[in-house]
C-alpha cells in the first residue's frame, strides 16, 4: 500500500497497479516494482508501515479503524484501542423502548445481544450433539424395544456429557473476554503434542 505525500499532508492511496499524475509529471506503474523507496519518497510516495501492535483478534475484540500520518519520513497506519466484544448478553433497557429500538415481540430485559459466553456455549452444545448423534439409535433403541444398550455405550456417552458440562462451566465462570479466548486457545507443549484449556471430547475407541 503506498500514499502520496505533498506539502507533508496524505492527499491519496494509489493502489500501485497503475501509473499516477504527481505535478505535470506522468509515472508508469512500473515506479511501484522497480523503484527504491528512495526514488518514490524523492516524488512524493511512500510506502505505507502498518503497525499493528493495537490490533487484536477480531473473534474477540473490536478494531478500530486505521489512522494514517506522515511524519518523521514516512507514513504510518495505526490502530487505536481495541473494545472487547461483550461475553455477558446485552439485554433491552428502559432508556431502548423510549428510543423505539426494541423488537417488536420483546420488552424491556429480553436479550438484545447474545454476549461471546452464550455463542460459545451453544458451539459447545452442538459438538456434543454432534458426537452422540451416531449412537442416539442404540438410546432409542433401548426405549422402543427394551434391547439393553451396551454398558461401555452408555458410559461413554456419560462421559461426552460430562465433559461438555465441564467445558461450558470454563466458559461461563471466565472472568473476561482474555480469559475466555485463552480456553479456546491450542498451546504446544515440551513434547510436542497440542493443548487446550478447555480440553477435548471423549474418543469411543
Amino acid at each position: 500500500m503506498f500514499a502520496v505525500v505533498t506539502d507533508g499532508n496524505i492527499t491519496s492511496f494509489p493502489n500501485g497497479n497503475k501509473g499516477i499524475t504527481i505535478g505535470d509529471n506522468q509515472y508508469p506503474a512500473a515506479i511501484y516494482t522497480l523503484w527504491t523507496e528512495a526514488e518514490r519518497n524523492a516524488i512524493g510516495i511512500y510506502t505505507v508501515e502498518i503497525d499493528n501492535t493495537n490490533r487484536k483478534d477480531e473473534a474477540w475484540y473490536i478494531n478500530t479503524d486505521i489512522t494514517y500520518a506522515f511524519g518523521s519520513g514516512k507514513v504510518t497506519a495505526t490502530y487505536g484501542t481495541a473494545t472487547a466484544k461483550k461475553i455477558a448478553d446485552t439485554l433491552w433497557t428502559e432508556q431502548d423502548k423510549t428510543d423505539g429500538k426494541i423488537r417488536e415481540g420483546e420488552d424491556v430485559g429480553d436479550v438484545a445481544t447474545r454476549g461471546l459466553k452464550y455463542i460459545k456455549n451453544e458451539i459447545i452444545d452442538n459438538q456434543c450433539a454432534g458426537i452422540l448423534a451416531p449412537s442416539d439409535w442404540r438410546v432409542i433403541r433401548e426405549q422402543e424395544t427394551g434391547t439393553d444398550m451396551d454398558s461401555d455405550w452408555k458410559t461413554w456417552r456419560a462421559s461426552v456429557r460430562t465433559k461438555c458440562n465441564s467445558m461450558q462451566t470454563q466458559i461461563t465462570n471466565a472472568a473476561n473476554v482474555d480469559a475466555l479466548a485463552a480456553l479456546f486457545t491450542y498451546t504446544e507443549q515440551e513434547d510436542e503434542s497440542i493443548t487446550r484449556p478447555l480440553g477435548e471430547f471423549p474418543v469411543k475407541s
